[in-house]
């Protein structure tokens, strides 16, 4: 079986993007990763993780500002999503699993 490799992108990597890693870790076929855009996230985003990842979803326009201007040349024939969830959430907020769960499973492989 192919797996697919799914990154979670947020800001700071506390709350939306470690939330959706939770979320989707357990889901037969596809590996999950979070990382956030700003220097200071707790896991920051780096040019092997989106090498790694075969669809990427962002959780604002402004993430996905940021990959594509620090990161270009990694975005080749990467899928970039953008889920439009504003930072308004805590982790694993019952609001933010049912919006996750929600947007995201349509853009992954279906099982």
């Amino acid at each position: 079986m192919t797996v697919t490799h799914v990154l979670f992108v947020c800001s700071q990597n506390r709350l939306r993007s470690p939330t959706a890693e939770q979320v989707f870790a357990n889901r037969p076929g596809i590996e999950c990763s979070s990382a956030g855009t700003n220097h200071d996230a707790e896991n920051p985003l780096t040019p092997e993780l989106i090498e790694w990842a075969d669809v990427i979803f962002v959780m604002e326009k402004t993430h996905r500002n940021k990959l594509t201007s620090r990161f270009r040349p990694h975005l080749a024939n990467k899928r970039v999503i953008c889920l439009n969830i504003p930072d308004d959430y805590e982790y694993m907020a019952p609001a933010l699993v049912r919006l996750l769960e929600r947007k995201v499973p349509q853009f992954l492989p279906s099982m």
